[in-house]
């Protein structure tokens, strides 16, 4: 028979090699898959033993097609009762179009129904379509006028071994992983090389390996194939090759002698690893523990082994420098502690490996998924004496000059700002905001803490040039600020889109209460790119707090509800604050209790403020605050904010429900917001943005602008 086994894109090599190991006759490769022909037992093979597979395609008719009634009749050339019982199950996978068929659900509809059809003209039964365990998985693919309808004999991609019910939070495919194992020379000749993955995650890397090094199936712990209830399925066959990996498996596990060692600084990621691993029956030989990248050193075993490993690379907003520490953390370990190892690393960003200041040997290009990635092999070398006396240069105790330069102006900017700190009970607060064009990053101070937030370099500078410099800020800062290291938390502004603004960061759930003007809060300086304060609306939340006194305030877009706190410790009568977040909506109600305020009189209220101010109310404001982003395509949104194109219907709005001499207060962080003065001449308009302003902003007076809008008298 022939037979079409898919893989990922860029495993095409290694999948030909393994298929014609396992029997296959005139292999051939194309895009994403190889073409063979064997027997079923060869077909059979492939699922049990392919560690690089995704699906086994016996392709049934294949023939011109454009238009549907062409497919249909291609389709019903197949004796499908040769492979299906009249009142069994069946689904259909359908890729690729034509002219005539350009939805794939038409043309999976149009393959069923030829299937049903037939059978049941010939039997007046009719079969069933189940998406999750059919007897009979059909796939058909259409390209360039050629449909092939094929029988998928494996069903679910090979790559789900059946070990793995859970991954971290970015897991990368067996099949990919054994692809990267493998490309990486594992396993060994010599079997007792010890491999290491010091960011395990849940250990997909260490339990292939394991399974590559014991010589078992990756196929032997799925309860089921495509081929199960097939009707040309050989049990006997199946089951007498399924008994050889049995004792292959036994012979393999009892003749394994190599340490496999996963580490990893998330303990509910290696609890994972440990169930994947106990499923796969390999816990037994893993060796897994907590241990941060930054404290590992030499492993026990005196001879070198294989360090691989599938590091973050930075898919997330503001990840990237961030991510340029840990590379080259990975990289001045690998230097200091595992000479002579080999050392593999695989990325969807290269460009984080040029910190880690080794070369490298070989370069594959792999696919994850759409990702376009690599996998970058080295050989870790010994260092002579004067290698190690550079490289200690490389990090001096002190500061170098250029980290000195950035010191010195943070300094001075202490100091400017100490009496106005000190006389006005500043506890967070800007100290620094790209003053110097070299270092685009803003530094903000928390007690005991500081965020520095990098501006994301243009396109044109060399990254490793900018992580140099940002190296420079991130050695400077604790020596300066007279902090410990890790409580100077780093992070990336880009030009934000969306609600990236608001996309969590990590998980940490650290959360610190910080005072501003008598108002208890909450900020977090880890989990997201925003701490929950903006600290340059620190005036205008005060202006709030003296203004609120026995009035009715709303906040629209109040994000953690940090102005309605400063309206009710103020003496707001009631407020209302507005979200879709009902993550911020839930931290603006801890930020509410903290401050004593009653839910009876601060309402909060989760809602697409478009939305809800098109909605009738009875209440009116005295006071309105309202603080849209500068630009959302958030799924809860019923259509895009765009605060220029938009602020006149959010304005009109909030003010149909001002009382007649009430205020509203209306700020965006746009850089060019212009106030379409013209359409708004029904109300008075003054720009107070310059009374809005901290001398912490003072340097940058485009941080936001501010209006004070009231109805015309």
């Amino acid at each position: 028979m022939k037979l079409f086994i898919t893989c990922p894109k860029g495993l095409e090599n290694l999948l030909q090699d393994e298929i014609s190991s396992l029997g296959g006759q005139n292999t051939r490769q194309t895009v994403a898959g190889v073409y063979t022909e064997g027997e079923l037992e060869l077909a059979y093979r492939i699922c049990l033993w392919s560690r690089l597979g995704n699906r086994v395609l016996m392709p049934l008719a294949e023939g011109e097609v454009e238009e549907a009634d062409a497919l249909y009749a291609l389709v019903q050339q197949v004796d499908w009762l040769a492979h299906l019982r009249p009142s069994g199950t069946l689904t259909v996978d359908f890729n690729g179009r034509s002219r005539a068929i350009n939805n794939t659900h038409f043309g999976a509809l149009k393959v069923k129904d030829a299937v049903v059809d037939q059978i049941r003209t010939a039997t007046g039964q009719r079969p069933t379509v189940d998406r999750n365990q059919p007897d009979l998985r059909i796939n058909v693919h259409l390209n360039r006028g050629k449909a092939v309808v094929a029988l998928d004999l494996s069903g679910e991609s090979l790559h789900r071994r059946g070990y793995r019910l859970k991954a971290g939070a970015a897991p990368m495919k067996e099949n990919l992983a054994a692809a990267v194992l493998a490309r990486a020379g594992w396993p060994f000749s010599d079997r007792t090389t010890p491999l290491l993955d010091p960011m395990c995650g849940s250990g997909t890397l260490l339990i292939e390996a394991a399974l590559m090094a014991a010589d078992i199936a990756p196929g032997l712990y799925r309860q089921r194939f495509g081929f199960s209830r097939w009707l040309g399925h050989d049990g006997r066959l199946w089951a007498g090759l399924r008994e050889d990996a049995e004792l292959r498996r036994e012979q393999g596990l009892q003749g394994l002698s190599a340490s496999f060692y996963g580490f990893d600084a998330d303990d509910s990621v290696l609890a994972r690893a440990r169930d994947n691993a106990k499923r796969a029956g390999v816990a037994d030989y893993l060796r897994l523990e907590r241990r941060p990248l930054e404290q590992l050193t030499a492993l026990s075993d005196s001879q070198p082994g294989l360090l691989i490993t599938n590091p973050p690379y930075g898919e997330r907003l503001g990840e990237t420098s961030s991510l340029m520490f840990l590379y080259r953390t990975l990289g001045d370990k690998l230097r200091s502690h595992f000479a002579g190892w080999q050392a593999g690393v695989f990325t969807a960003n290269p460009e984080l490996c040029k910190v880690m200041k080794l070369r490298a040997d070989k370069q594959y290009r792999m696919f994850n998924g759409a990702l376009d990635s690599k996998l970058l092999l080295f050989k870790v070398h010994e260092r002579d004496e004067s290698q190690q006396a550079a490289e200690a240069n490389e990090v001096p105790s002190g500061l170098s000059e250029q980290a000195q330069m950035f010191a010195n102006r943070l300094k001075k900017n202490l100091k400017q700002l100490a009496r106005w700190v000190k006389r006005e009970q500043i506890s967070c607060y800007r100290v620094y905001d790209a003053d110097m064009p070299e270092y685009a990053v803003a530094v903000d101070i928390y007690p005991g803490h500081a965020v520095v937030q990098e501006y994301a370099p243009p396109a044109k500078v060399d990254p490793v040039k900018a992580f140099s410099r940002l190296q420079d800020v991130m050695q400077a800062v604790p020596v300066v600020l007279e902090l410990p290291a890790e409580r100077v938390v780093l992070k990336q502004r880009k030009r934000q889109q969306g609600q990236q603004q608001y996309e969590r960061q990590d998980q940490t759930g650290n959360f610190m209460e910080i005072v501003e003007h008598g108002c208890r809060l909450q900020v977090n300086l880890h989990d997201y790119l925003d701490t929950g304060l903006f600290l340059d609306h620190r005036p205008v939340r005060h202006r709030l707090q003296q203004l609120a006194k026995d009035k009715d305030v709303l906040n629209l877009f109040c994000y953690t509800a940090t102005a309605s706190v400063h309206a009710g410790v103020g003496g707001a009568a009631t407020t209302t604050s507005v979200d879709m977040s009902a993550t911020y909506l839930e931290w603006a109600r801890r930020n509410l209790e903290l401050n004593g305020l009653p839910k009876a009189r601060h309402k909060l209220v989760q809602s697409d403020c478009f939305k809800w101010l098109d909605q009738p109310h009875a209440e009116r404001y005295d006071l309105i605050f309202m603080d849209p982003p500068t630009f959302s395509n958030s799924k809860r949104m019923q259509d895009v904010l765009d605060v220029q194109r938009d602020h006149v219907k959010l304005i009109q709005g909030a003010m149909q429900l001002l009382k007649a001499d009430g205020l509203l207060i209306f700020s965006n962080n746009y850089r060019r917001f212009a106030i379409d003065r013209d359409s708004l001449d029904a109300f008075d308009i003054k720009e107070i943005t310059a009374q809005t302003l901290d001398p912490d902003f003072k340097r940058n007076p485009k941080i936001h602008c501010c209006f004070e809008i009231r109805h015309r008298r």
